[in-house]
């Protein structure tokens, strides 16, 4: 399998670097120059079409694993096609700006509805009560699948406000994902799985740091479903498996989704869809990176923007490696999801009170209670 991410890496990382040399020839097209919305971090355009080159590599990948292993061939272009509605419809998005929320959103029901027909992508039982009687139908199962791939999808792209941040954290969801397909004794999911590991890594060295280039909603699309797609055939393929694995293992963005949703609806009585600030990742941003408040210069807010996301890169692996510990123990795994929403929720509340803990904050010469005057 190292070949496949090898070359997954080595493919996606020239075509970031091409595209991102050719910028002067697509900008205008491919670059995004919104730099005042209310998740906006970045202080120039920035070519925002990294997913192309995500793609790019998991194709390459995908040709190399159907060459080496002939069996594997059916699949792996199988689920090549059924992610294709998904990520065209965040590419035209990157490049139009025009597609809707709604249209998006189709689009990946509609790749999750070919996974489910073409694929057998269905889940069968999620051990959460009441939902197991609904999984226990083919249509219901089928219904499940396309609600878990569009959210996990839309969850990825949530996430993705920070140099490194979706990317990275994709990263580190899917090598989890392969390393319990190796021990259920699944070598196709995990073959699949490094392809995608290998082409996000190609595209992080070029996007972390210095933002050189963006995600997307193409490659925010494409990575959530991967990583909800090979989830649910890791668990039709592996009973083994328990079903609240695939939830810790996506705990973070997850749960940032619905606790979102929670907090524009009911707290701020805004709707779901509209975009704010105060995601954990924006708070964090500008309440924990206190060295460069106020500051305007590039080269600090590039800093600041990238000092941002190891802070959620270790909390997302703290559902992670424990969803690779226990993966085949259902209730250890909910214990542990249980244990981590309730540790997001104190942390989101301490920071969103100016009560973050001392030793999170960057610069520990600055009070970790500011006054009133410097709340945002």
């Amino acid at each position: 399998m190292l070949p496949i991410l090898a070359l997954s890496f080595a493919v996606a990382a020239a075509l970031t670097l091409l595209i991102i040399r050719s910028s002067h020839l697509h900008g205008a097209l491919s670059a995004d120059h919104d730099l005042s919305g209310p998740q906006k971090f970045h202080s120039q355009p920035v070519p925002r079409i990294g997913g192309m080159a995500i793609f790019g590599g998991f194709v390459v990948g995908m040709g190399l694993l159907a060459w080496r292993y002939p069996p594997m061939r059916e699949m792996a272009g199988l689920l090549l096609v059924c992610s294709l509605p998904a990520f065209a419809s965040g590419v035209v998005e990157d490049l139009t700006k025009r597609v809707s929320p709604l249209r998006r959103m189709l689009a990946t029901l509609l790749a999750a509805g070919l996974g489910a027909w073409l694929l057998g992508a269905q889940i069968k039982a999620t051990a959460i009560p009441g939902l197991d009687a609904i999984a226990a139908t083919s249509l219901g199962g089928c219904l499940l699948a396309l609600l878990v791939v569009s959210g996990v999808s839309n969850s990825i792209n949530i996430i993705d406000g920070m140099n490194g941040l979706a990317s990275m954290c994709s990263a580190i969801m899917l090598a989890g994902l392969a390393y319990v397909a190796i021990q259920a004794g699944d070598s196709l999911v995990a073959a699949m799985a490094i392809a995608v590991i290998g082409a996000v890594l190609g595209f992080f060295m070029w996007n972390y740091p210095f933002g050189l280039i963006f995600l997307g909603d193409g490659g925010a699309y494409f990575l959530g479903f991967m990583l909800s797609e090979l989830a649910i055939l890791l668990l039709v393929r592996n009973p083994d498996v328990s079903p609240m694995f695939p939830l810790l293992l996506c705990a973070y963005p997850v749960w940032e989704t619905v606790f979102s949703m929670y907090r524009r609806k009911v707290v701020r009585g805004r709707p779901v869809g509209m975009p704010d600030g105060i995601h954990l990742h924006s708070l964090i941003y500008r309440r924990l990176m206190r060295w460069a408040l106020g500051s305007k210069d590039a080269a600090v807010l590039t800093r600041r923007n990238a000092l941002t996301a190891p802070y959620l890169w270790v909390l997302c692996s703290l559902s992670v490696v424990p969803a690779t510990i226990w993966w085949d123990d259902t209730v250890m795994l909910q214990v542990i999801l249980g244990l981590f929403v309730v540790c997001y929720v104190l942390l989101y509340r301490r920071v969103v009170r100016f009560r973050t803990p001392r030793w999170m904050v960057l610069n520990s010469r600055v009070p970790a209670t500011p006054p009133v005057a410097r709340s945002e």
